[in-house]
């Protein structure tokens, strides 16, 4: 093909309504990953938000078990189920990278278990492990965009807060700071923000989805405030380069946002004087 052909099937690729939404919704989730993420790693939350994702494979299959849309069942498992490991962390002596392997394992275990008695949807085990660009809905879109300004109203209202939170937890304890509210409704959020991007990114991928960006930006930045905006901005640069890609070569979505995203990465690291923030 010559490029202008290409740049013709690109635009009119661009013109229907599945890329539209498609974009759409990378760019809105892609700015959540990016916020949430930024403070997700320095909380080291990552493996939180990895086994919340594999988990989410559960409320799915029992989602599907019930007969209801699987997409209504994702969003409530995803918060009873963030809050319900933060209550064995907190109630056990158990190291939490060892709780949570078990958390995860055992419930992507169950869930393909549970699966694998509808044969309506064991041939489609891949869209939900590695995403799929045309389950990207209307009514995704809107929940997405009412979420995100939560999240940004949350953060931006709580940043002192957060900030100390997150960089020394002691001090905002003993400056006042609600430490439990605060890590209580920001995982909340954050088990929203990942129950919302399963569809495009996949249960396997959306770890990876909130932590890539939020370390490039780390490497990007040295003000805190600048961190955040940068790993919102890459987060959503990646996710709509991603879903472009995904849709123009017909790949999964999930992998392509998350290549792009390790592409971004690795230049960061080879780009000269790049400044980690110090936590």
């Amino acid at each position: 093909m010559t490029i202008q052909a290409e740049l013709t099937r690109m635009f009119e690729l661009s013109q229907m309504p599945f890329m539209q939404r498609a974009l759409m919704g990378g760019i809105l989730t892609g700015l959540m990953g990016g916020l949430m993420g930024s403070f997700t790693i320095l909380r080291q939350l990552s493996f939180f938000s990895d086994a919340l994702g594999h988990s989410a494979l559960l409320g799915i299959s029992i989602g599907l078990l019930l007969g209801f849309d699987p997409s209504w069942v994702l969003l409530p498992f995803a918060v009873l189920f963030a809050l319900g490991v933060t209550y064995f962390l907190e109630r056990t002596r158990l190291w939490t990278d060892a709780l949570l392997n078990i958390v995860y394992s055992s419930s992507l275990a169950v869930g393909i278990i549970l699966l694998s008695f509808r044969d309506e949807y064991q041939g489609g085990i891949g869209h939900l492990l590695f995403g799929d660009i045309l389950a990207v809905r209307t009514a995704d879109l809107m929940f997405s965009g009412v979420l995100l300004l939560v999240c940004a109203g949350f953060i931006g209202l709580t940043l002192r807060s957060q900030i100390l939170l997150t960089l020394n937890e002691p001090m905002a304890i003993a400056r006042g700071v609600s430490v439990s509210a605060q890590r209580t409704t920001f995982i909340v959020l954050l088990s929203l923000m990942v129950g919302i991007s399963i569809k495009a990114i996949g249960v396997l991928l959306i770890s990876a989805f909130v932590v890539i960006p939020a370390c490039a930006a780390r490497l990007l930045s040295r003000k805190f405030s600048h961190y955040i905006l940068i790993s919102a901005g890459l987060g959503a640069l990646s996710a709509v380069i991603g879903m472009t890609v995904s849709a123009f070569f017909d790949l999964p979505s999930g992998p392509s946002i998350v290549t792009v995203q390790l592409s971004i990465f690795l230049l960061v690291i080879l780009a000269p004087k790049t400044q980690a923030l110090v936590p």
